[in-house]
């Protein structure tokens, strides 16, 4: 009884709360059974809202919440389903649920070695987690990195998360663009790198070696006889560079250079940016000091190249194709803006400013800081190596006997096999750049059968493939008989590829090697490279580097090769 009487009062209640509330409403029926208006507005901090207005708002908030939870659920079940199609890649131990194995990839000695101990223990590929809903695939074996290096640049572009920073600097370049804009690009760029074009280049090698050599004598002389190798040889790559690309000598070796340091110092902005998962958030990063010395370097080395590129498309307006190659003829240099802008793809069509200026930014970019990264790192093994050294120094000796002056020319490069070698080792054990990374489009199968699932950042480990057991027998000692002939030709080609490979790969590769032969064997002609007292912690940022900068003591050797010389016979610019 007790229970009806409840159940009676309870309907009795109800009942007038509804009619209080249609009466509040206004007694509209549908409306009535929606919240009231005055509630609504004050939830919404706005004026009273006439009673089809608030049912409208609400109506709107549930098909917003219910978008909501249907996207959600929708993306935990591609999550899941992720998860469960990736189970047949083995992953190390979590360090924690929430980052994952973000611990492991430090950029540091340590960070390296943990790379190595992985490399070790799971032979071709396995899965790292950037937090706990970011998988990513890193591969480090010639068979599973071949089907994603050599996939078009439409099923395995490269990914943002690790190259996004660099796209205000470098714009939609070769290093950042996809499909067929990249396709495009990379086939009107591919004639600035002919051999052609690079054999005046080595004249330029020269000089720019025979600056920083003058340099190196002048501080040895005063007793500064440890120098730090990165901070020298960048400059000098630079110094070469803008002559190669623009045609323009600022000295950069010998007196500051504005243009140069706004490069190196976005360079640096990169970097920190990279370590601060905070500023990834462009909104935020601008904000900061850092963002601000971002912007105004962007600025500044834009300005530059723009100017260049409008100059330079006047005098080509001004004077015809024709009378313009001819002028260039005779300088016998043909710089990298004069092919892009000459430059036509299969329909006739040249590319606009502003893709030869995100170009030549590109390769300013990606030609200074790797070249002297691979330059240091031999002279740092050969450092650790005086056999190999004084077998470089006897074959370049051997090579330019009884020329006056002692400077490598185009048709030496092929002449120098041990150095070449040398090269090589130093590339596999200190590659510049330790990984390329892509993003899935499309399922991509592995020769084994396992499926890598569509959506998923792959990390190609240059530097794991190059330090794998199963690739490389011992493989962090240097050998450079590695890379000779008989046995180089049984390595698997994906087993060496600090150029990458495939249709993306490095551009500039025959560019670099020929800077990097030159400038070698000028510097070993001339000074003897020995270790520094400290042992060397690598540093692996954009490019490799080492913690402290990579110092080494240079000893000038007496013979018949001075820079001093050179220089003042070098032509005036």
């Amino acid at each position: 009884m007790s229970q009806l009487s409840y159940l009676s009062g309870s309907q009795s209640a109800c009942e007038s709360a509804a009619w209080s509330l249609e009466e509040a409403n206004g007694g509209d029926g549908l409306l009535g059974m929606l919240p009231a208006p005055k509630w609504l507005s004050h939830l919404l901090g706005l004026a009273v809202l006439e009673p089809g207005v608030s049912s409208i708002l609400l109506l709107a908030l549930l098909a917003l919440g219910t978008w909501i939870l249907v996207k959600g659920l929708a993306w935990v079940q591609r999550y899941y389903v992720n998860c469960q199609r990736l189970r047949c890649f083995p992953q190390p131990p979590l360090k924690n649920w929430l980052f994952g194995h973000l611990g492991l990839a430090q950029t540091t000695e340590e960070g390296i070695r943990n790379l190595q101990e992985l490399s070790c223990r799971f032979s071709d590929v396995h899965i790292l987690w950037m937090g706990p809903f970011t998988p990513v695939i890193r591969l480090f074996h010639p068979q599973v990195i071949s089907p994603l290096l050599k996939a078009s640049a439409i099923i395995a572009p490269k990914d943002k998360l690790f190259y996004g920073f660099l796209e205000p600097w470098l714009g939609d370049g070769l290093l950042l663009s996809k499909g067929d804009k990249w396709s495009r690009h990379r086939r009107m760029l591919t004639p600035a790198f002919h051999f052609d074009i690079l054999k005046p280049y080595v004249k330029i090698f020269n000089q720019s070696a025979d600056i920083m050599h003058a340099k190196w004598r002048h501080l040895c002389a005063e007793g500064g006889n440890y120098l730090d190798m990165f901070e020298h040889i960048s400059l000098m790559t630079l110094d070469s560079l803008q002559k190669c690309i623009f045609s323009h000598n600022s000295n950069c070796q010998e007196k500051p250079s504005a243009y140069i340091s706004a490069i190196l110092e976005l360079s640096s902005l990169v970097v920190k940016r990279h370590m601060q998962p905070l500023l990834y958030w462009d909104a935020l990063y601008y904000l900061t000091s850092q963002g601000r010395h971002f912007s105004r370097a962007c600025r500044l080395v834009h300005d530059f190249s723009n100017a260049v590129v409008r100059d330079r498309r006047r005098i080509l307006a001004q004077q015809g194709s024709e009378a313009f190659l001819r002028d260039k003829a005779k300088s016998k240099t043909v710089d990298f803006i004069d092919v892009l802008l000459l430059a036509k793809d299969e329909d006739g069509k040249a590319l606009s400013d502003k893709d030869i200026q995100a170009e030549a930014d590109t390769f300013m970019f990606g030609g200074h800081d790797t070249t002297a990264s691979g330059i240091s790192w031999v002279l740092y093994n050969l450092a650790q190596h005086q056999e190999h050294q004084d077998h470089c120094r006897q074959e370049i000796q051997e090579l330019l006997r009884g020329r006056q002056p002692e400077e490598i020319e185009w048709d030496d490069l092929a002449q120098m096999p041990f150095l070449t070698m040398c090269i090589k080792e130093s590339l596999r054990l200190h590659p510049p750049v330790g990984m390329v990374s892509r993003c899935c489009t499309k399922d991509i199968q592995l020769p084994d059968g396992r499926i890598i699932p569509k959506g998923n950042i792959c990390l190609v480990s240059i530097f794991g493939t190059h330090y794998n057991p199963a690739v490389w027998p011992n493989p962090e000692v240097f050998d450079p008989y590695r890379f000779d002939i008989s046995k180089s030709q049984k390595i698997s080609p994906l087993a060496f590829i600090p150029f990458s490979a495939g249709p993306r790969n490095c551009i500039g590769q025959n560019f670099a090697m020929s800077e990097m032969k030159v400038v070698l064997a000028l510097t070993l002609l001339r000074f003897r490279v020995l270790p520094d007292k400290d042992p060397v912690r690598r540093k692996p940022e954009i490019i490799l580097r080492a913690e402290s900068g990579l110092c080494l003591k240079v000893e000038p050797l007496l013979g018949p090769s001075s820079p001093e010389a050179h220089l003042s016979e070098a032509p005036q610019e």
